[in-house]
């Protein structure tokens, strides 16, 4: 298992397409390369992504791995990023839909910012779960059965959300911790598990 401090090894799916919100997914992904993992951007877009900046477009970003061709039992684990545009147009992705699913009913740990929240809604992995997003999204997340709270992260069995760029710090510490733990039972009614970390309530 990884320490907090050392992701050496892992490989992190950093799922996207126009319109991320750039500081959402460039500030985790150096995080994630200085804790020794290998980020890798997945999009459903060949060669690169247009990223969004505050009110205006920004970088483009290099796709590293075309979705149709991205599993995820080839990846430890899951970064969403957020932006208005870039979740709403995966969420109308089966593919995309069906990629974070796959990342939750395996037990990885998924890390979700902002309105990325959106796809674990359409994943429909929220039901007893707390989390928080931007604030606009807490009646689809509550409408799903999940737990809506207004705090800058919050960490449920290996589910690390939180509402908008100032809370990256505290968002990219919390995921770090996460993704070094690796597999989470998700599943609490099953208690012997082999996979099952010591976690099994939310905390902040």
């Amino acid at each position: 298992m990884a320490t907090p401090s050392n992701l050496s090894g892992l490989h992190v799916a950093i799922l996207a397409t126009d319109g991320v919100e750039q500081v959402e997914l460039m500030e985790p992904m150096q995080a994630l390369k200085d804790a020794g993992a290998h980020p890798i951007v997945v999009s459903p877009k060949d060669g690169s992504i247009k990223a969004w900046q505050h009110d205006h477009w920004g970088d483009q970003i290099p796709v590293d791995m075309k979705l149709s061709e991205a599993r995820a039992d080839d990846f430890e684990a899951l970064m969403l990023p957020g932006g208005v545009m870039n979740p709403d147009q995966l969420r109308m992705d089966k593919t995309a839909v069906q990629f974070v699913k796959d990342f939750f009913t395996a037990g990885k740990p998924i890390a979700a910012i902002c309105h990325a929240p959106w796809m674990l809604v359409e994943a429909g992995v929220v039901k007893g779960r707390t989390l928080t997003s931007w604030p606009s999204l807490q009646t689809d997340i509550r409408n799903a059965g999940g737990d809506w709270v207004d705090r800058e992260v919050v960490t449920d069995q290996g589910l690390v959300t939180s509402r908008k760029p100032d809370d990256i710090p505290a968002f990219n510490r919390k995921m770090i911790e996460e993704f070094a733990e690796g597999v989470h039972n998700r599943s609490r009614p099953r208690a012997n598990i082999a996979s099952q970390i010591g976690e099994t309530d939310a905390r902040a």
